[in-house]
């Protein structure tokens, strides 16, 4: 029986062959790595706060850059932010950084230029250094930084570890983005997209609607509530009349975080929950009804199935 040949590489209205690959998006805690993903897609995936290990499991953006030259899909593993675990949740979000550059075509190391202690950084560095991956060092936040010290910054780092280009952006502003997504582009690997045109994110949309809530949480509440609190989805349903239905639960550790989260008189997570309920109907493109209630477990961070729900590996 005779070998098919193999299916040609589809291509462009220019002739250009399809490419696809994946590039791991790693780095210190509040480094910008989701602001950096939201900026090189084009539109928000990921939730993005100025509270620290906001990410918490890998999530996938898919950028797509079409040009005479480029006709690529680049899967962005946005990755939690690494650094020394202490509880279970923590060494899950480390693992799930570390996964995420597994096999990838390249890893796209995002560094916080006008942040002082680098601790954390050089130990990702120490790790980095031998592993196989092309790696590219990305210097964001350039528009706080002045321009000499980012040059001894940008010096300094590539004598620890053999980047092979390193890019100054401003993931905030999108100084520096067009060139670095052209770039990854040009490094992507000639062979099918693995996703739809028009996908712009691996998350379901029941995933993506906990953690819109999980990022008003924290923006609201900001230094009142601590880490340990999440949004667990119950219900994602479809109604007849075009709109959907959601229903959430705000996880706390403690009983006296309830009243925080609750407000006076309900005000607080009426508040958050209409912030949600806005954002989930721009993004969605459908009315939302939100409906949110607050559940105190002070084991939530050890129970397995809550990691399973937001895509992170138990481990020991």
């Amino acid at each position: 029986m005779n070998d098919l040949p193999p299916l040609p590489t589809p291509t462009n209205a220019a002739g250009i062959p399809e490419s696809c690959g994946l590039v791991a998006v790693i780095g210190a805690p509040n480094a910008g790595k989701s602001t950096l993903v939201n900026a090189l897609v084009g539109q928000k995936v990921a939730i993005v706060s100025s509270k620290a290990q906001t990410t918490r499991a890998r999530l996938m953006g898919i950028a797509l850059e079409q040009s005479d030259t480029h006709n690529a899909q680049i899967i962005l593993a946005d990755t939690p932010g690494i650094f020394a675990p202490r509880r279970r949740l923590d060494r899950a979000m480390v693992a799930a950084a570390w996964e995420g550059a597994s096999e990838a075509d390249a890893i796209l190391l995002v560094v916080d230029a006008a942040r002082k202690k680098r601790e954390a950084l050089f130990e990702i560095l120490e790790t980095l250094k031998d592993r196989p991956e092309r790696k590219l060092l990305v210097l964001n936040k350039v528009d706080l930084i002045a321009k000499e010290p980012l040059l001894v910054l940008a010096q300094e780092l590539t004598g620890l570890v053999d980047f092979a280009e390193v890019y100054f952006v401003s993931a905030s502003t999108g100084d520096g983005v067009a060139q670095l997504k052209a770039h990854l582009a040009s490094m992507m690997p000639q062979g099918p997209w693995n996703f739809p045109e028009d996908q712009v994110s691996d998350a379901s949309e029941r995933l993506l609607a906990a953690e819109i809530t999980r990022e008003q949480l924290y923006r609201q509440l900001n230094d009142e509530l601590p880490y340990d609190s999440t949004v667990r989805p119950e219900s994602y349903t479809q109604r007849k009349d075009g709109s959907v239905e959601i229903r959430q639960q705000i996880v706390i550790a403690r009983d006296s975080q309830k009243s925080i989260v609750l407000g006076k008189g309900g005000a607080r997570i009426k508040a958050i929950g209409e912030a949600a309920r806005k954002e989930l109907a721009e993004i969605l493109g459908q009315k939302v009804h939100l409906f949110l209630h607050v559940k105190v477990d002070e084991k939530w961070a050890e129970t397995r199935e809550i990691y399973e729900e937001i895509g992170l590996e138990w481990v020991r």
